[in-house]
């Protein structure tokens, strides 16, 4: 996926349906997500957290994810002006309700089952 000019690949991107009524056909989406979610690791938790994150602020992404199963931790971030804030933090067997998806309950159970 390219954002705004780059090559960052989010581990798992949405768009509401107005925006993106259908996905193109097309190797790359120019297209800045409404939501991203990262899946953070050791390899991957730094550039989650500056490079990629910081990016996505500047290319207009709604809320941004960071699920890190080792831990079994979700951060839920918003932009507010020009910082990403903090607005859910969740750990372990947990229901949630977080941002973009306030109407589900997500058992973040099943994302730590194997």
């Amino acid at each position: 996926m390219h954002v705004v000019g780059q090559v960052l690949v989010p581990d798992i991107a949405g768009w509401r349906r107005q925006r993106m009524p259908e996905i193109p056909d097309v190797t790359f989406v120019e297209l800045a997500p409404d939501w991203v979610c990262e899946i953070s690791s050791r390899s991957t938790a730094a550039m989650d957290r500056t490079r990629k994150r910081d990016h996505y602020g500047r290319a207009g992404v709604g809320p941004m994810w960071i699920l890190d199963p080792g831990p079994a931790t979700l951060e839920v971030y918003r932009m507010d002006g020009d910082m990403w804030q903090l607005i859910l933090s969740a750990a372990g067997d947990v229901k949630v309700r977080g941002e973009p998806f306030e109407a589900i309950e997500i058992d973040l159970a099943e994302a730590w089952a194997r």
